[in-house]
């Protein structure tokens, strides 16, 4: 990729703002955090709980290259080149669309309930095998993430792969809009943010909103399992798409023919047509089968080689929060800690408890479990936490401690010899987890990102100390 990523008239151009000084350095990036901005960046001052603006001084004491400012900024000592604009967020836009507008790339958008992150992950490590690839960073999924990730894209790179979340109606529209790829991919629909939307179909008519974001004679890849796919392929054919579908299904475009799951991942064998495709995931549990396919019918709609590309994803490996894998070290023997803390939905829940249940218990004997409540599921979330119960049971469960008033419902529900702790959040539960795991254990932890389980985890790793990865 190139040291500069843009010239500074162009920018200023592009920002529809105007120049107050020269940058020193080389334009490289894009940052609107100083904590991870690295030299050559372009400091955007965002207004979130804290103005970005009172940070502008640090990211040049950092090393950005200019920062994007308010045209009411007043210049400080030891301030670099700044753009000034009425709205940063819009200025930030702007560059956005114009990286798109400049680029040749082909460019994939990955929605949905569930897998986003892991999805992308996975069409990323593919396409690079083959050509230049530019790809959100983490989760950037949101109304600063998608205009930051576009921003950042190189005017070389051959492809791109972005994802867009929501929370309401109306929220990818517009970030679809800004992205205009050649192919999107609604990877599942599930009864996630409930609480705002009021049923799965609602979610379903959200999700579909990527739509509208296609390029004209774009793919769209459809979930064919899902029970709303009679929804997503009317609006997809009312925009005019080419409709993939991926999935078990019989009818499925690109099907699993074969997946032989183990606890350091699978072998999979899909079905399109009369070819098969086979390869290896990197990544343990059904979900990443499932995505897998969807990432396939990416690869062949983009006019990607697939056979070139599939081999990457033996390399992929589950992120922290998300089913990171780690080997606790202890005195007596090992403990498997399962980091399942960034987020939660009954879904995404199921498909955690199912990937630990592919740990041998001739290597780990004890299943631990360890849940918070799932979040924004309205008047669903009684029924959906009890509903875990036979998830639970599947996974061969043998101690589940909870927190949160939701996931109090589940622990009532367990057997009582299974029955672990409560506490009324993850920090009450830190003492009762630490004294309850054992060598030989397998522990899984998993919430929704606002019950804070990750600090569970840390207090794991900091008592207990990591070995190299496992699983």
């Amino acid at each position: 990729m190139s040291e500069r990523l843009w010239q500074w008239r162009d920018l200023v151009a592009a920002a529809q703002g105007h120049a107050d000084g020269t940058p020193g350095w080389r334009i490289a990036g894009f940052s609107i955090d100083t904590r991870t901005l690295r030299p050559g960046d372009v400091f955007v001052a965002l207004q979130d709980a804290r103005d970005g603006h009172e940070f502008v001084s640090a990211a040049f004491k950092a090393g950005a290259a200019a920062a994007v400012v308010r045209t009411t900024y007043g210049r400080r000592a030891g301030d670099g080149a700044l753009l000034r604009s009425p709205d940063p967020l819009r200025a930030l836009e702007a560059i956005g669309r114009a990286a798109r507008a400049r680029s040749h790339a082909r460019i994939a958008a990955v929605t949905g309930s569930a897998g986003k992150t892991g999805t992308k992950e996975m069409l990323r490590l593919c396409l690079e095998a083959t050509a230049p690839t530019h790809a959100s960073e983490k989760s950037y999924n949101n109304q600063w993430g998608v205009p930051l990730t576009l921003a950042r894209m190189p005017p070389e790179a051959a492809f791109g792969v972005f994802e867009i979340g929501m929370n309401h109606a109306g929220e990818i529209t517009p970030l679809a809009g800004m992205v205009t790829p050649h192919v999107v991919v609604i990877t599942t629909v599930e009864p996630v943010h409930l609480g705002q939307f009021g049923s799965v179909e609602a979610i379903a008519e959200a999700k579909a909103e990527i739509l509208h974001g296609l390029v004209p004679g774009g793919s769209a890849i459809l979930p064919r399992d899902n029970p709303h796919f009679a929804l997503l392929r009317e609006r997809a054919t009312a925009v005019g798409a080419r409709i993939v579908t991926f999935g078990y299904h019989e009818e499925a475009d690109v099907r699993c023919v074969q997946a032989s799951l183990d606890a350091k991942g699978a072998a999979v064998i899909a079905g399109v047509g009369s070819q098969r495709f086979p390869y290896r995931l990197g990544a343990p549990g059904e979900h990443y089968v499932r995505n897998s396919l969807a990432v396939l019918a990416t690869l062949l709609a983009l006019g990607a080689d697939a056979m070139r590309c599939l081999p990457a994803l033996a390399r992929i490996a589950a992120p922290v929060g998300r089913g990171a894998r780690t080997l606790l070290e202890t005195g007596a023997g090992q403990i498997l800690l399962i980091d399942e803390s960034y987020n939660a939905n009954p879904a995404s829940v199921r498909a955690a408890l199912a990937a630990m249940a592919t740990v041998p218990r001739e290597d780990f004997a004890r299943r631990v479990v360890v849940l918070g409540d799932m979040l924004e599921l309205g008047e669903a979330a009684a029924p959906m936490h009890l509903g875990l119960k036979e998830a639970v049971d599947a996974a061969g469960a043998d101690l589940v401690l909870a927190c949160g008033p939701m996931m109090q419902l589940l622990l009532e529900a367990v057997e009582p010899a299974r029955r672990g702790a409560w506490a009324a959040d993850a920090a009450g539960l830190v003492a009762p987890l630490l004294a309850a795991v054992q060598p030989g254990d397998v522990v899984m932890i998993k919430g929704s990102l606002g019950t804070r389980m990750a600090p569970l985890v840390e207090a794991m790793l900091a008592r207990l100390g990591a070995g190299p990865p496992g699983g």
